[in-house]
């Protein structure tokens, strides 16, 4: 089935709100975008919401919602409610993560050595008034490439390789002051 234009009486539409609704659909639009403005075409045809959901394979819930909004002369409102998840954060949130990251938390008054995804999240939502997850803060920490976990410790360094499970002993203390030949045996269990 296919949005054609017709000669029938519309149900729900000005000939305005029709003529600019297939005026935009000729356009290159996302693929919901199209398919908002395909169900107020149709359903201003006589089109049930059964028969547009089939047809475009669209769910009734998102079919009624558009089937309303034609029905209240809002049809112009298409591309008012954005497809996808809102943009939370900004450039100068992730600038703002990203030196903060770099920088010492006793920098800016806290009595912690290193951030963490938690006092980021609530650093940052006191000064830019952004709330994000302390899981997101970190999701974007590794975007970046960057972490707020320390690289090593010293004479301690874990290896980042693919298992992440093997460590790298360097500069240990003679554990044999004495001049003891002892050996000490370490167990990991995984």
């Amino acid at each position: 089935m296919t949005v054609e234009n017709t000669k029938n009486i519309s149900k729900y539409l000005t000939p305005f709100q029709r003529k600019l609704l297939e005026k935009n659909l000729q356009t290159n639009l996302h693929p919901k975008y199209r398919c908002r403005i395909q169900i107020m075409l149709l359903a201003d045809m006589g089109y049930t919401k059964a028969q547009i959901s089939k047809t475009l394979g669209c769910t009734q819930e998102t079919t009624r919602y558009w089937i309303a909004q034609a029905r209240s002369g809002q049809a112009h409102n298409w591309d008012d409610c954005p497809v996808g998840r809102p943009k939370v954060t900004s450039e100068e949130y992730l600038e703002r993560l990203k030196e903060l990251v770099s920088n010492s938390p006793r920098d800016y008054g806290y009595s912690f050595e290193r951030w963490t995804g938690q006092w980021l999240s609530k650093h940052l939502n006191k000064e830019l008034g952004i709330e994000v997850t302390a899981r997101h803060v970190n999701r974007l920490l590794k975007q970046m490439g960057l972490s707020t976990r320390s690289k090593s410790v010293k004479g301690l360094t874990t290896d980042n390789s693919k298992d992440n499970s093997s460590l790298l002993l360097q500069e240990l203390p003679s554990i044999c002051a004495s001049g003891s030949n002892q050996m000490w045996q370490l167990n990991f269990f995984g």
